[in-house]
């Protein structure tokens, strides 16, 4: 579809936010259909570092993509391949049958920061394709729809949750499992109040720990361990902790939440230790004390720590955390709050 003449009149613009996450990896099928009696769940936090995508005219019969941080590519609509850093857009720029476009995506969050920013850029992507085309998708296609692309372009099974606080916003707890038509998800909003969602910004602290040195494929290594039936146990457990963390933000027990989190960060540890990196070491000590949780965001092995815990004790840690970032490149606390709102159409 050559998309030039509705962008000649009107270019189109969407926004989706980032995220921070509780639980992480139960959204993958891997794990989530062999533990379905245990109704694994995972949580994330949107904020407000958003993700931000232009569609704009370009060639006939071209498609051109840019994105901040990256060399741009372009290329004519018959070419192939999703093999470079812009294959995941240039696979949903075919799933579209795009061209005649210039796909331009700028991310308020820090680079490699593990706050799911490749799939917040996917789901404004296509947000922003449907809406080129004046088709309303629901927010719950779009975000199963860029589940699924980007899966076939890493060519293994991947989580959803970071394509689902992009579409939805908010806070949430995602229970993923099977139903009658295929893979779902079912979403319990926590904090819809806008005064509740103030109340507990000022009980997370959000740290970037500067750009990761390496990939550890810490994801892999949890797939494998779990594959193995090394790791089982483990996971077990953390469907458990999952829905507890759940139950005590939702009870506002932010000392018992931190408590919860602590361990699910130490059983992530004991499979993979490589998931704090030097920084991330540094960090959960000096959240734990002074009776704050922390956890790494995605994968971990380096990008972002949150932080949960009671009020005065989140602004002991801000100090503590602050004195620690003040000596890595880049390193810093992140000014970021949650977002309620999930895909943003900018007219």
């Amino acid at each position: 579809m050559n998309f030039k003449p509705i962008l000649d009149s009107n270019l189109i613009k969407t926004s989706v936010p980032c995220r921070v996450d509780f639980g992480g990896t139960l959204d993958i099928s891997t794990f989530y259909l062999p533990l379905s009696h245990l109704e694994p769940a995972t949580l994330n936090l949107a904020l407000d570092m958003r993700t931000y995508v232009t569609l704009s005219p370009w060639k006939k019969g071209r498609i051109k993509i840019s994105s901040k941080g990256f060399e741009s590519m372009e290329r004519g609509r018959e070419e192939s391949g999703v093999d470079n850093p812009m294959g995941l857009m240039f696979a949903i720029a075919g799933y579209f049958n795009a061209h005649g476009v210039h796909i331009h995506i700028e991310s308020t969050s820090p680079p490699r920061s593990a706050l799911g920013g490749s799939s917040s850029a996917a789901v404004a992507v296509i947000a922003a394709f449907y809406a080129a085309m004046d088709e309303v998708k629901e927010p719950e296609h779009i975000a199963w729809l860029a589940h699924y692309i980007e899966s076939s372009v890493a060519g293994i099974p991947c989580g959803g949750q970071d394509q689902t606080a992009a579409a939805f916003g908010g806070v949430n707890l995602w229970e993923w499992g099977f139903g009658d038509e295929g893979p779902r998800f079912t979403r319990k909003p926590l904090y819809e109040d806008e005064e509740e969602r103030q109340m507990l910004n000022q009980r997370i602290l959000v740290a970037y720990c500067g750009i990761p040195h390496e990939s550890k494929d810490i994801n892999g290594q949890w797939v494998a361990a779990f594959k193995s039936g090394k790791a089982v146990h483990h996971f077990k457990e953390i469907v458990a902790i999952t829905k507890k963390f759940s139950s005590a933000l939702q009870a506002k027990n932010f000392s018992f939440a931190g408590e919860l989190m602590n361990r699910e960060t130490e059983i992530r540890c004991e499979i993979t230790p490589e998931v704090l990196d030097k920084t991330g070491k540094k960090l959960f000590e000096r959240a734990k004390a002074v009776q704050c949780g922390a956890r790494f965001t995605g994968a971990g092995g380096g990008g972002c720590l949150w932080a949960v815990g009671e009020q005065e004790n989140i602004q002991a840690l801000s100090g503590s955390w602050q004195k620690v970032l003040d000596t890595v490149e880049n390193g810093r606390i992140l000014d970021t709050s949650i977002d309620p709102k999930g895909i943003l159409i900018h007219r």
